[in-house]
């Protein structure tokens, strides 16, 4: 009986003209066959069957194409256009959009399950309420928004639910109600009904979005997409999604803490990389102006293996402890683990310690953490790590009154950083009373600004003479 199931499916494709392929959903790449890797992306298990139909219609050629003469113009012919834009009036979030919402575009948010993006939405709509704010919920009922909602006490008569995920049903919704702001929730529940293939596959979520942005495009309405994360914590989907929206945002932070951090990882209305603190409470999310303070203010006086240093996320100045670890091992190979920092970054600074300082950690366990659940990815906390990890060997606590800059190179030489003003001006304000940092940033830098002791170091061990 499958045989014959089996053979009626292969005519029923051949009479319908459909064909078969397999799409990976992280990149697109499509091929006949289906294989448990990705031959372009090497994501494993990420291959899915979509069905597509043939179209035999003669497509135009370039030759009979008619083109819009209105289309093609000189760069010096088109006027000017102010960008118009919605203030949130939630300060965290306007400094990464770059200003507040910009009209007609469309805004990509992504984070893990419970980490706040819906309780943001919500927000959004109760500190604007002059405007009209649709809500697309594929995922959730209308009665869960609605607990929620009064859970945060917010009163939204501005607020309108729509429990929907056909696209074509959501673009008519959009065009006769002209909402100011709609929240797509999640572009992964939404679907296109002339393709056959399942919601969240790449040509569905492909074509979801095109609907989407053509639809806020032509009636000049803004978008929030929220969409899932993968394992790895990149938006799920293919890259392509990215692309083609204006703006994407990521809500990062571990849902053990209670900080959040909004991450601009593409903007055409503003700069990248900026973030936007929060902390999430029982009220929803609260925004946080003095980061450096809060993160801080739990710090351990006088532990060994505490290190204060300062990063740069976005355009502001960041104070952050670093934490470190170090036990004899339990196991035969030792065990190395870091949050919040990259973990070959840290295989590295091992090396070197061992290299140059003749440090043995072979057969010791070495951990590491940035407190408050925030990551940083900057090179310039590289000697406040290897300084904690030596603290933490050693037993010895580093003063709590000073602030470690710098990155380090392969063969222990401290390099230079950016913006080195800023971090400097931030300890200071913060009371810091000691900056050490890279001899080589002192050559423009005028120490008598700051009420501070500022001291150039050339070699990891110029540091570690300096702590001990």
């Amino acid at each position: 009986m499958r045989g014959i199931s089996e053979n009626i499916g292969v005519f029923y494709r051949r009479l319908m003209k459909v064909k078969t392929k397999y799409v990976c959903q992280t990149c697109g790449y499509s091929t006949l066959r289906w294989s448990g890797k990705c031959p372009d992306c090497d994501s494993w298990n990420s291959l899915v069957e979509e069905i597509r139909t043939d179209d035999k219609r003669k497509k135009p050629t370039s030759k009979n194409i008619r083109i819009n003469e209105g289309s093609f113009k000189a760069l010096s012919e088109i006027a000017s256009q102010n960008e118009s834009r919605i203030a949130t009036n939630i300060v965290e979030l306007d400094r990464v959009l770059g200003g507040g919402i910009v009209e007609g575009s469309v805004i990509l948010i992504g984070g893990d399950p419970g980490i706040g993006k819906s309780t943001l939405m919500l927000q959004i709509a109760e500190k604007l309420k002059h405007k009209k704010i649709l809500y697309v919920s594929g995922e959730e009922s209308a009665g869960q928004i609605k607990l929620r909602a009064e859970r945060l006490n917010f009163g939204l008569d501005n607020f309108f639910i729509l429990s929907e995920t056909n696209i074509d049903i959501i673009r008519a919704v959009i065009n006769r109600e002209e909402p100011d702001i709609v929240v797509i929730d999640s572009i992964q529940t939404v679907y296109v009904p002339e393709l056959e293939s399942a919601p969240g596959t790449v040509s569905q979520l492909r074509e979801s979005a095109a609907g989407i942005i053509r639809t806020a495009k032509d009636d000049n309405v803004s978008v929030f997409i929220v969409g899932h994360i993968t394992k790895e914590g990149a938006i799920a989907g293919p890259k392509v999604l990215e692309h083609m929206v204006d703006v994407v945002l990521q809500f990062e932070g571990e849902r053990t803490h209670s900080f959040r951090i909004l991450r601009g990882m593409k903007n055409r209305f503003g700069s990248t990389n900026e973030i936007g603190i929060f902390e999430m409470t029982d009220a929803g999310l609260r925004e946080v102006l003095n980061p450096s303070e809060i993160f801080l203010s739990q710090r351990n006086y006088g532990a060994s293996g505490c290190v204060i240093s300062s990063s740069i996320e976005g355009s502001r100045p960041l104070l952050i402890e670093v934490q470190a670890l170090v036990t004899s091992s339990s196991y035969g190979i030792p065990q190395r683990t870091s949050m919040g920092f990259d973990y070959k970054k840290l295989n590295i600074l091992i090396a070197v310690l061992e290299k140059k300082l003749g440090l043995f950690l072979n057969k010791s366990d070495v951990f590491i953490n940035i407190a408050g659940g925030v990551r940083i990815d900057e090179p310039a906390i590289d000697l406040a790590v290897a300084l904690s990890i030596y603290s933490s060997l050693r037993d010895i606590p580093v003063d709590s009154d000073t602030v470690v800059l710098g990155e380090i190179g392969l063969s222990g030489e401290i390099r230079t950083i950016p913006f080195v003003e800023r971090r400097i001006t931030e300890a200071a304000k913060l009371g810091f009373k000691r900056i050490i940092l890279p001899k080589g940033n002192l050559k423009n830098l005028n120490p008598s600004k700051w009420n501070a002791e500022i001291t150039g170091v050339e070699k990891i061990k110029d540091a570690i003479d300096k702590i001990v």
